[in-house]
């Protein structure tokens, strides 16, 4: 089991716990509908880690999936765990190299800080962005290594 426990999560229940292995490589605020539906909420905040270092402890069993597709066509598969229904990750097709943790799966939260805000022309008209302290896009971002590279600035390795 990683030492770090701060790369350690898991769902509401218990019935799922993980681990990961490697640090994370960026950690953005998406505000598009479907993070909005996903976390019931106004926004969802993805944790980008390679695919190879997220472990599960316990619970793979528990884990159930659903597909859908994003805004660009591709495929994402949504993990959740059955029992409570809390998100874990989202995931393209087993080719990429990453996925994307659902950040408040984690158990310790309190040092996240994301570098980026993205589908910001789908944020709720209330949320207040502090566009001079995050690097801002009003859809997808062209380039991902861009937020890679902020987030290696600003943390190397979390």
């Amino acid at each position: 089991m990683n030492a770090n426990p701060k790369y350690a999560g898991g769902c509401q229940c218990g019935a799922v716990r993980y681990h990961l292995a490697g640090p994370p490589r960026m950690l953005y605020v998406c505000h598009c509908r479907d993070c909005q539906k996903q976390s019931s909420s106004a926004f969802g905040m993805s944790l980008i880690v390679d695919r190879a270092d997220i472990e599960f402890d316990r619970g793979t069993d528990r884990l159930k999936t659903w597909d859908t597709r994003g805004d660009d066509g591709l495929l994402k598969r949504c993990a959740f765990c059955e029992d409570c229904g809390t998100r874990i990750y989202h995931a393209g097709p087993d080719t990429e190299t990453t996925v994307s943790i659902k950040a408040g799966s984690l158990d310790d939260t309190g040092w996240l800080r994301p570098v980026a805000q993205i589908w910001l022309q789908s944020a709720q008209p209330w949320v207040a962005v502090d566009r001079e302290g995050y690097r801002c896009f009003e859809q997808e971002p062209d380039d991902e290594a861009e937020l890679e590279r902020l987030w290696q600035r600003a943390f190397g390795d979390a």
